[in-house]
């Protein structure tokens, strides 16, 4: 069990040049309560501040909320993945931005709404099927990052463009070592469409073994790497394809799974030793900070993109649905904060945001003034112990094609306990009182109908903004014909 607090007096303080004073916090935000304990007084490996802090946000593709062993009782064992929140804190009620890949990523890294930056959809490799445009003259947070003296680096999937002006080195990231596409049509050949994406930096490179195990090497040799090389702080965003589809766990991590539990079914044990293959990656990825003597000074977040895939047998419980799903089966997402230095060990909070929080989160810690323009918030007041007291709204959205979507887009928007929300464009809204029903099982839009018609025009609100960025790749510059002379 982790942990309980309770309130006492604290002192706000942003300025790393200063003791901290830590305290223990209650508070609620839009009807969400929460506690945590952060600070120098309760944890005694925390010592005076040591500059800018690294970073090392952890990102993995369709990781169910019930495929992390430390959120409750699981057939799953994510050891590594557990120890960022036991030797850190634990947040329950944080979303992805998007119910699938892209959107989800084009927010993290924008910090706005991903209709807003031009990634409604999807980014594919044949254009017939693609959903999004990267809208270049967006900074992204690598961008943001540099800015402030960081060294930042990409290892593992990109998915927000394949060509010029949307790659990764581009895009404002010193170095990239990954892989370009959406999905992998096997991780041990890592070609998509039979096209080869991986790259290091701008060069084409093939390479041998499983994708997990290459990122969590390549990321290892960066940190490593990053130890002998100290002179400037650093931003490392590992984003794993796994727990993605297809389901390729190696041979020797699925038989030791058939071997304890002979009797759960195929598919998923394949998905419990893919993830468990992964965290075991994400495990030498930790050892390797450790190892560089960087851990006290480096904040890991893990967290995800969306939901699992309920077809591929992957675990969202205890909520709704899945990938590509509105209600939260679909949204809700781990998310793990430690930083030795600063966030007391075993703490949790149960603050609802939005996984593009960590844009202006990031900037703040590393002293640097986020944009102004920002859909996203800051959680340093949650992480050094105080309140956000501000009420927002969580917006989503998602365009697709095919017959089922038919290239349009459908939405959801919580604001406070109430969520308005479609799972495709041609069904009618539903609304859900998610602190009476949270599990989503009671659509009240008939018998609520003030609400629901609040939240409808606020819904239009958004998506009138994100209609002002365009989602395809712009077409050639039109060129103005000289008007005809007359006759």
């Amino acid at each position: 069990m982790r942990p309980s607090t309770s309130a006492v007096s604290h002192e706000s303080n942003r300025s790393w040049s200063r003791r901290w004073w830590y305290a223990v916090t209650t508070f609620t935000v839009a009807g969400v309560t929460g506690s945590l304990a952060i600070g120098s007084a309760a944890c005694g490996r925390c010592a005076e501040p040591s500059g800018a802090p690294n970073i090392v946000l952890i990102f993995t593709d369709d990781h169910g909320y019930g495929d992390v062993s430390t959120y409750h009782l699981s057939d799953v064992r994510t050891p590594n993945i557990d120890r960022i929140a036991a030797e850190g804190m634990l947040f329950t009620a944080m979303r992805a931005n998007c119910t699938v890949c892209s959107p989800s990523r084009a927010a993290l890294l924008s910090g706005r709404y991903a209709d807003r930056v031009g990634v409604p959809g999807v980014i594919r490799t044949h254009s017939e099927n693609s959903w999004g445009y990267f809208d270049p003259r967006v900074p992204t947070l690598a961008d943001e990052l540099k800015k402030a003296g960081y060294q930042t680096a990409l290892v593992g999937k990109w998915h927000l463009g394949l060509e010029s002006p949307n790659t990764p080195n581009e895009r404002g990231f010193d170095f990239f070592h990954g892989f370009l596409g959406d999905m992998m049509d096997s991780y041990t050949t890592h070609l998509r469409h039979g096209n080869n994406y991986l790259r290091r930096n701008g060069q084409a490179l093939e390479a041998q073994g499983h994708a997990t195990d290459l990122f969590s090497a390549w990321a290892a040799d960066y940190l490593r790497e990053r130890g002998q090389q100290r002179d400037r702080p650093f931003f490392l965003y590992l984003a794993y394809n796994a727990p993605h589809f297809p389901i390729e766990p190696p041979a020797d991590w699925l038989a030791q799974v058939r071997q304890r539990a002979p009797q759960m079914e195929d598919r998923r044990a394949k998905n419990v030793a893919f993830v468990e293959h992964l965290d075991d990656g994400i495990g030498r990825v930790l050892g390797a900070l450790r190892e560089a003597s960087l851990e006290r000074n480096t904040i890991v977040v893990f967290t995800a993109d969306n939901g699992g895939s309920l077809p591929h047998a992957q675990n969202n419980d205890p909520w709704r649905d899945g990938k590509q799903s509105h209600y939260d089966g679909g949204l809700r997402v781990p998310f793990l904060v430690r930083w030795p230095e600063r966030i007391q060990a075993g703490t949790r909070s149960d603050y609802a945001g939005l996984v593009f929080d960590l844009f202006p989160t990031f900037l703040e810690l590393a002293g640097a003034s986020p944009p102004a323009d920002l859909d996203a918030v800051s959680l340093v007041p949650v992480l050094t112990g105080g309140e956000i007291t501000a009420r927002r709204e969580l917006y989503f959205v998602r365009r697709e094609g095919g017959l089922a979507y038919g290239g349009k887009s459908y939405q959801a928007l919580i604001r406070g306990e109430w969520k308005l929300l479609q799972n495709d464009p041609y069904s009618p809204l539903e609304l859900y009182n998610l602190k009476t029903d949270p599990q989503e099982t009671q659509d009240v839009a008939a018998t609520h109908r003030k609400v629901f018609n609040e939240l409808a025009a606020a819904l239009r609100v958004h998506i009138q903004r994100g209609g002002a960025t365009p989602w395809q790749k712009p077409a050639e510059p039109f060129m103005a014909q000289p008007a005809p002379s007359k006759p």
